[in-house]
């Protein structure tokens, strides 16, 4: 990869982000960097684990989701395939819905009482609308 995002990596994975890291698009920034760097399955192992400690860290479990955490990954993995840009801006830019309406992406696959449940913030929930095609 051209662009070097391993210092990120890094302080993602010593837990040395601060709290301005956390915004929407530094969340897909980190399942970018980690889809970059791992295969899907160990990139979203990572991530989970990384965003829900760091958010305990803040003093905000309660603002981590599992399943909407897993959800973007796959969204993003599924984006990524068969683009070959290494820079994030370039993937977003080709991506902009990501930003723009990430919300009506997330409720294309679930109703908002799945989604925003607390069931749903503790495990993976599968989709009740439309599945996720599979990676790759």
């Amino acid at each position: 990869m051209a662009t070097d995002y391993s210092d990120y990596l890094r302080r993602f994975e010593r837990r040395e982000l601060g709290p301005e890291h956390f915004d929407h698009p530094g969340h897909l920034l980190m399942a970018w960097v980690h889809l970059h760097h791992y295969d899907p399955d160990e990139a979203t192992r990572r991530v989970c684990d990384g965003v829900r400690e760091l958010a305990s860290g803040f003093g905000a479990p309660e603002k981590y989701s599992h399943t909407l955490t897993i959800a973007f990954m796959r969204i993003i993995n599924k984006r990524m395939q068969g683009q070959s840009s290494d820079r994030f801006e370039e993937f977003l830019a080709a991506n902009p819905d990501l930003v723009l309406d990430a919300q009506s992406l997330l409720f294309r696959h679930y109703s908002r009482d799945r989604l925003n449940s607390e069931q749903a913030r503790r495990e993976w929930l599968e989709p009740d609308l439309e599945p996720f095609d599979e990676p790759g």
